[in-house]
């Protein structure tokens, strides 16, 4: 696993949430489309990261040719712009006080490059916090990946967006989700709508409550008419800082719904009541 220090929190959509210094520019996404992407597998090959990882990529990755690389090819490859790479990143920011550590999936492009927090990072997605179980996120790796890809598509086919109005094309479906049925697990939520009742009392359209292992089926199915909340948060480990809040498509892995907020008494680790008062009024 890579680490990355980003010193400062420019993000692709809400500010820290795709954590990347800019959007990428015309030249690198079309360097990009021209490279053989490596997907950095961990050390240990018992890992389950690995064998979902590997299942995921080879199910949705369509954007480029790919291989699998060890960690220490990624040191002999990555100078080379024939490649890009996709890893699973420590990350932290150098403005947090509470220094939380976070896991990203990134997307960065090889070169001649003097350093690896040099390389381009075309996007980066939050996943977990670092220390988390794996099982809580590996899951969702092929909803994540083809995020990755529409993201870097998206900025291809719209050369005038910037880390300013990007904002607007994560967030202008949110008034869709109430058509569709939102699916949510009761650990990512907050005490004030983690039962069907009170979920109900915010939010009066379609909605479900589910296990992981139901929502693993939906993704993987790529059930239609699903939205299903991807929440990162601390989850038990001792640093809390921001939680993420995402909204994706079940069958097309468009993302519906990105906010974030940074965790306290009276904004904890979860869904909150705010986001759903959000949605429904979203037109």
């Amino acid at each position: 696993m890579r680490k990355i220090l980003i010193a400062c929190i420019l993000i692709i959509g809400f500010s820290s949430a795709f954590a990347q210094k800019e959007v990428p520019t015309a030249e690198q996404i079309s360097k990009f489309y021209k490279t053989t992407t490596l997907i950095i597998l961990d050390n240990n090959p018992m890992m389950s990261y690995n064998f979902k990882m590997r299942e995921a990529i080879e199910k949705v990755w369509k954007a480029t040719p790919f291989e699998f690389i060890s960690q220490e090819e990624f040191e002999e490859k990555r100078m080379s712009d024939k490649y890009s790479f996709i890893s699973l990143d420590k990350v932290w920011f150098t403005k947090d006080k509470l220094k939380a550590n976070y896991k990203f999936l990134c997307l960065s492009l090889g070169g001649n490059y003097k350093n690896e927090k040099d390389m381009p990072q075309l996007c980066t997605v939050p996943v977990s916090y670092f220390g988390v179980d794996e099982e809580s996120y590996i899951y969702k790796f092929s909803a994540l990946l083809q995020i990755i890809q529409d993201h870097v598509k998206m900025i291809k086919e719209n050369p005038t967006i910037n880390k300013i109005n990007v904002i607007h094309q994560y967030n202008k479906k949110a008034g869709e989700i109430k058509n569709k049925t939102l699916y949510v697990t009761k650990e990512d939520l907050a005490k004030e709508i983690n039962t069907e009742a009170k979920f109900k009392k915010v939010y009066p359209y379609p909605f479900k409550f589910v296990s992981r292992d139901e929502l693993e089926k939906i993704i993987d199915n790529k059930t239609a008419n699903v939205i299903f909340l991807h929440k990162v948060g601390p989850e038990g480990t001792k640093r809390k800082a921001r939680c993420w809040k995402t909204m994706i498509g079940a069958d097309d892995a468009k993302l519906y719904y990105f906010n974030y907020h940074m965790i306290s008494a009276k904004k904890p680790d979860g869904l909150l009541a705010k986001d759903l008062k959000k949605i429904a009024k979203a037109k």
